[in-house]
């Protein structure tokens, strides 16, 4: 049984906010979502693996070395929305408390990613306004060492596309095991995408629409398997996606390829 680490995909909801006067704003509600619940379904739908989900801000403040154990522990990792600052920074750097004439360091989450991916651990990117470079380049995996274990090239710049109409997967020739038994034609309409580049010695295994954008990508890094899918595996983008009769095979089928020696 493979355990795997998913991160991102949750949001806080605040408000509506009231204007009492023109010196008291008050927040009247606070509402907790987490989209990933249909990728979580989807993962452990088949009996074989275990999922523990986790915000970002929960994976922002993990205490320096819990997520070595993390990286000890778990087959697959699933980064999803969740920008590099939150593998780059920590709390502490703000607390001022911790200044003064001792360094100040943590151990780089960018770092142990990248070489326990290379070491064996496997690791799926996933899509959305917070990953790959993102919106106005928030995301910023593209610039850190990250870079080195996506099977996509991202961009310079803001790599959102977006469509009220929708965009379709088209898959590439070939066979690959990832997609036996999935009609990606029969997929629903994705309402946006992050822009990426296909990279060298790695596998694009469908594009949006006519254009040479990548959706799902693959490659080997050292002894790891990635997978990309360069849109939201939940709502909003993928809010069409998650109700695909094709949903919970085409993520088992891209688990099995990950876990397959």
């Amino acid at each position: 049984m493979a355990k795997i680490y998913y991160v991102g995909d949750w949001a806080i909801m605040m408000g509506p906010i009231f204007a009492e006067s023109p010196f008291n704003y008050e927040y009247k509600g606070t509402e907790i979502f987490n989209y990933g619940t249909w990728l979580v379904e989807a993962l452990e739908s088949s009996g074989e693996h275990t999922v523990t989900s986790v915000p970002a801000w929960d994976f922002y403040r993990l205490a320096p070395g819990a997520f070595d154990r993390v990286l000890s522990e778990y087959d697959i990792l699933i980064f999803s929305d969740v920008e590099a600052r939150n593998f780059q920074l920590h709390p502490s750097f703000f607390d001022r408390s911790k200044f003064g004439p001792e360094p100040l360091t943590f151990p780089d989450r960018v770092r142990l990613t990248v070489e326990a991916i290379r070491g064996g651990t496997h690791a799926l990117f996933l899509g959305g306004w917070l990953s790959f470079n993102g919106e106005c380049g928030k995301g910023g995996w593209g610039r850190t060492r990250l870079a080195e274990v996506l099977p996509v090239t991202c961009l310079d710049f803001e790599d959102l596309r977006e469509s009220t109409e929708g965009y379709r997967m088209v898959p590439t020739p070939g066979d690959h095991p990832a997609l036996r038994g999935i009609d990606l034609h029969a997929s629903p309409p994705i309402l946006g995408y992050n822009i990426t580049r296909p990279r060298p010695d790695c596998e694009v295994l469908a594009t949006w629409g006519d254009s040479p954008d990548p959706a799902l990508a693959v490659g080997r890094f050292g002894s790891g398997r990635v997978a990309a899918y360069t849109s939201d595996p939940a709502p909003h983008w993928g809010c069409n996606l998650v109700y695909w009769d094709q949903y919970q095979a085409l993520w088992r089928n891209l688990v099995a390829w990950l876990l397959a020696s």
